[in-house]
């Protein structure tokens, strides 16, 4: 009885792998030869779904039908994608990484509503695959016989793609490219068509990912973020780029996952373990462990070096007199709104959210834009803040204050112990190491119900009588201005310069005697405590939390902050949280396809505004004082 159960998981987890291997095989495909993170894959996986349910409900009733649908399904995705990078990519290949990332994150929200609009919000199931919707007897367990056809699909793709890339010359191409684009680009190939036919087929492949799991699950709006973190961990953990190394790691990574269902619970030593809540974060704690002993991935290599590069960030000036004086104006805005509650009722509840998204992505900017890491797991330490202050608010009866001042400490020292691990990569490894250990932070907060709520989170935490109403506010203000102004302190301070001088030029800093990763680890630390501190700040306004404030999704919308304002200059975090928090309040207020409108003017300052808000506001007063 038992092995049936065991027998009946593992080929649950081969079957799982060929899953995960189509929708991460594109994505690896696109990086190693663009070298661009694109956040939208999960979206044409998704509408690969969709696209193939409306096809298969018109073609499916025969097995060619069925199949012929599939296939046309992820031809239309393949479409797609070729458009976007024609469009959209092919004017942003030279564009700083994270620039990328915002256009693709973009997408990923006009994708979105382009679902909801031709689909509606309902989930929709496709029907049976002809042929194939029995099941197969094993002992006394039951394998659905469309799961092992899945077995087959993913091996044959692969076997294909390795014939592709290495018997033909457009695989030699590919190839190629991923080794030096540049060079390849020097010996006469038009790179441009490479890359666009490069997208299309990595689209290809994530709509017929996609299409493949009609019988299995419905076409769901979720489906795009869901997915898009099991790819990436699959791409990281095989390696950047590796064909071979995206099977192995979705191998793994399934097969642990089914491992996990097949033990159940098992009492040790008095001690119960369920293993089947692990399900929810195994893939994370694999990639750390492969991420900090073999950070290339499993089959990856070191990336090749991209020979051309941005055009170096500018010097930080400091503050002119219009400058200081603009920031009195806003400061004295600020102060007025609570007194203009009769004709503006819900500009000070406004403002409150604004100022905890300014000091989140202040927090943010301090370690990308001072310190130059890239993080996809910010939100880790928000989260932690915010637990735990409400947990020393709520169950220690701690007192507001001392809750307060506590919260952003427990953020840091998560930042200490993560960052002793992160500072040894870069780059994308160091954003996905930063994504896995947030994730593992979620799992145990989103299931440690004794203690955190679960799922339902902690209520009742309010501000105390004497910060009643819009005292609450002022105290916000506070916190934040000075927060912003010690920041700002720090920037030109010694230890300010020095964290430049090691973005810049790590082996610059090293040889004039910067210690590297110290002054990395403290910018990691002072990145923490500050997005605990807006943790805090923002269970008291609130009055709870849930695991909802440490999702990929809100470390999401600190990037877009810091992006939107302009991560070269100090006051771009500002002006951006600012921009991205009117933005989301007044689309979605105005309709019901707000992503999509929000997705539109995302791309619009990415292609118009690359410097971001703040950065186009330096650069014309710049000109205007040179003329």
């Amino acid at each position: 009885m038992q092995l049936g159960a065991y027998l009946v998981q593992i080929l649950n987890g081969f079957a799982e792998a060929s899953s995960l291997f189509l929708v991460a095989v594109g994505l690896s495909l696109i990086f190693g030869v663009s070298r661009i993170v694109n956040f939208a894959h999960g979206s044409l996986y998704m509408l690969g779904i969709y696209v193939a349910y409306t096809i298969v409900s018109v073609w499916g009733h025969t097995p060619l039908g069925f199949w012929g649908s599939l296939i046309c399904a992820a031809l239309v995705v393949g479409v797609l994608g070729a458009l976007v990078e024609i469009l959209l990519l092919r004017r942003i290949y030279r564009a700083p990484e994270m620039f990328q990332l915002l256009a693709t994150f973009a997408l990923v929200l006009v994708f979105n509503d382009m679902a909801l609009w031709l689909w509606g919000p309902d989930d929709l199931l496709g029907p049976l695959a002809p042929g194939l919707n029995g099941a197969v007897q094993i002992f006394n367990r039951y394998m659905p016989v469309y799961d092992l056809a899945l077995i087959v699909i993913g091996p044959v793709v692969l076997l294909v793609l390795w014939l592709l890339l290495t018997r033909t010359r457009w695989g030699t191409l590919i190839r190629a490219a991923t080794q030096d684009r540049e060079m390849l680009g020097a010996l006469g190939v038009n790179q441009a068509w490479l890359f666009t036919g490069v997208f299309a087929l990595g689209a290809f492949l994530a709509g017929l990912g996609g299409a493949l799991q009609i019988p299995r699950q419905p076409a769901s709006l979720m489906l795009d973020m869901s997915v898009i973190g099991d790819a990436f961990v699959v791409v990281v953990v095989g390696g950047m780029g590796s064909i071979p190394g995206a099977y192995l790691a979705a191998l793994i990574i399934a097969q642990l996952k089914a491992l996990c269902i097949a033990l159940g619970v098992v009492d040790i030593a008095g001690l119960s373990i369920a293993f089947p809540k692990l399900t929810l974060v195994v893939e994370f704690i694999f990639m750390a462990f492969v991420l900090v002993f073999k950070p290339w991935g499993l089959l990856g290599k070191p990336l090749a070096q991209v020979r051309h590069a941005a055009m170096p960030d500018m010097p930080l000036r400091a503050a002119t007199r219009s400058f200081k004086w603009m920031a009195v104006v806003l400061l004295l805005v600020f102060l007025a709104l609570p007194l203009l509650s009769g004709s503006l009722p819900y500009a000070a509840v406004l403002a409150q959210d604004m100022l905890v998204a300014v000091l989140f992505a202040v927090s943010l900017h301090f370690m990308m834009g001072l310190g130059g890491m890239t993080t996809f797991g910010h939100a880790a330490y928000f989260g932690i803040g915010a637990y735990a202050a409400a947990l020393l608010f709520k169950s220690l009866g701690l007192g507001m204050m001392g809750s307060m001042l506590a919260a952003p400490l427990a953020a840091a020292l998560a930042a200490v112990v993560f960052g002793w691990f992160c500072i040894r990569l870069t780059g994308v490894y160091l954003a996905m190491l930063t994504l896995a250990f947030a994730q593992i932070v979620w799992s145990i907060v989103y299931q440690w119900d004794d203690v955190t709520g679960g799922s339902n989170g902690i209520v009742g935490i309010w501000p105390e009588a004497w910060l009643s109403g819009d005292a609450y506010y002022y105290f916000v203000l506070a916190v934040v201005a000075l927060a912003v102004v010690v920041v700002r302190r720090m920037a030109f301070a010694p230890f300010g310069y020095a964290l430049r001088a090691v973005r810049d030029s790590a082996l610059r800093a090293d040889a004039i005697g910067i210690h590297v990763k110290g002054m990395q680890w403290s910018a990691f630390v002072v990145a923490g405590l500050l997005a605990g501190l807006a943790g805090a700040l923002y269970v008291f306004s609130k009055g709870s939390t849930s695991p909802e404030v440490m999702t990929v999704g809100k470390s999401v919308d600190g990037l877009v902050m810091v992006l939107l304002g302009g991560i070269q200059t100090l006051f771009g975090p500002v002006a951006g949280a600012a921009a991205f928090t009117i933005m989301q309040d007044y689309f979605v207020g105005i309709t019901e396809y707000w992503r999509a409108l929000f997705g539109a003017v995302i791309l619009l300052i990415v292609l118009v505004f690359p410097q971001g808000i703040a950065g186009f506001a330096a650069a014309l007063m710049q000109r205007g004082r040179q003329s």
